[in-house]
């Protein structure tokens, strides 16, 4: 605890921020207006795994963190993929 440092972001940083999380909201509801097929979905899921690493590193501190902590987030976010992946498989040749 002794080791905690205060990481206080920038006003700049957090605005680019924001502006990037809206601009992937627009552009993951754009999307669904194009009918793209079940890519459409995918898409979306990608466009949200990039907003969900954003709001980890930015807004939680991931980046401050130590490496076991990053690698623990990593394990997770691995396993998460690994089912959303096998779920599409799945689905695709019902």
């Amino acid at each position: 605890m002794r080791d905690e440092k205060n990481h206080i972001s920038t006003y700049r940083s957090l605005v680019t921020v924001l502006v990037i999380l809206l601009a992937l909201t627009t552009i993951s509801v754009l999307i669904t207006g194009i009918h793209l097929g079940p890519v459409t979905v995918a898409v979306a899921l990608l466009i949200a795994s990039v907003k969900v690493a954003i709001v980890i590193t930015q807004f939680m501190h991931l980046k401050f963190e130590n490496l076991f902590l990053k690698l623990a987030v990593s394990g997770v976010l691995t396993l998460f993929v690994l089912v959303i992946v096998i779920t599409f498989i799945d689905y695709f040749f019902r």
